[in-house]
């Protein structure tokens, strides 16, 4: 162990669409802190990120290691400190018990093991924890949360999964894709266009899925690409871009411009601009 001992946490905040409910997400690293024996509102849903941690919890000690969740039941008393002298660190969302509680059946869910090994489940749901502390779009936050946290009732609690079909997907996803279109700068919550259609936000997000082969907001993030190359071509800069087609900011637009082209928006307004 280093001499410098590192006591890390970081609280951000993601909401669900506009207008909608937050969603808190903790980024920690602790070498020697322990947690005093708390209990929260809302279903505490861990990823392990480093070293290993000792969660005492329903008369029992979990170890956590890389990779693995661990979800806590919320109103459910439990600590939290290292295993080990490298300390440890982890990524957490708070989700509130309705978010477990979409495309399944049965009511609240209950995870009869709290520690669980899905390392694919695992790797989304840090890469969505890691993305969203970066930049909390709300449409993506909207997308992504709410569909995990789906996958991690339906695999892993005594829930039952509700059906997925859903009649006349494919008019279902055009639907949403005009409306998403037409309102790129702040675009509606997918709940109120799931209410608007008649649909449960998991049905809107399945047919939108299905038809669409990905989620709302990365369909939306390419349409905005495709409208800020047309910008970028008649000479604006990317700064002024950003915010026209409504990407919170030039870092949001670079992301997401490098991931649909392979460039920066500045390196292709460069590139198509006319010699002087």
């Amino acid at each position: 162990m280093s001499g410098t001992v590192r006591e890390e946490a970081r609280w951000t905040r993601a909401t669900l669409g506009r207008d909608g409910r937050p969603l808190d997400l903790l980024t920690a690293r602790f070498d020697t802190f322990r947690y005093a024996p708390h209990a929260h509102d809302e279903f505490t849903i861990g990823v392990c990120v480093g070293g290993s941690e000792i969660i005492d919890y329903r008369g029992g000690r979990i170890h956590t290691g890389p990779g693995s969740i661990v979800v806590l039941a919320p109103g459910e008393m439990h600590t939290g400190g290292p295993a080990a002298s490298d300390g440890f660190a982890y990524r957490a969302l708070y989700a509130e018990p309705s978010l477990l509680t979409e495309g399944t059946l049965g009511g609240l869910p209950h995870f009869r093991e709290p520690l669980l090994d899905d390392p694919e489940l695992a790797a989304a749901l840090r890469t969505a924890h890691t993305e969203l502390s970066v930049c909390p779009d709300p449409l993506e936050a909207e997308s992504r949360l709410p569909w995990l946290f789906t996958a991690l009732a339906r695999r892993h609690s005594t829930a039952r999964p509700a059906c997925d079909t859903v009649p006349g997907a494919a008019h279902i996803a055009h639907a949403v894709r005009d409306r998403l279109a037409d309102e790129l700068q702040a675009p509606p919550s997918l709940t109120s266009l799931a209410t608007d259609l008649g649909l449960s936000r998991y049905q809107l997000l399945r047919a939108f899925r299905t038809t669409m082969g990905i989620p709302p907001y990365a369909w939306l993030a390419q349409h905005r690409v495709n409208r800020a190359r047309g910008l970028l071509e008649s000479g604006l800069r990317p700064a002024e871009v950003a915010s026209l087609v409504g990407f919170a900011d030039q870092a949001h637009l670079t992301r997401w411009f490098r991931r649909v082209l392979g460039v920066t928006p500045a390196a292709y307004r460069a590139s198509v601009s006319p010699p002087a």
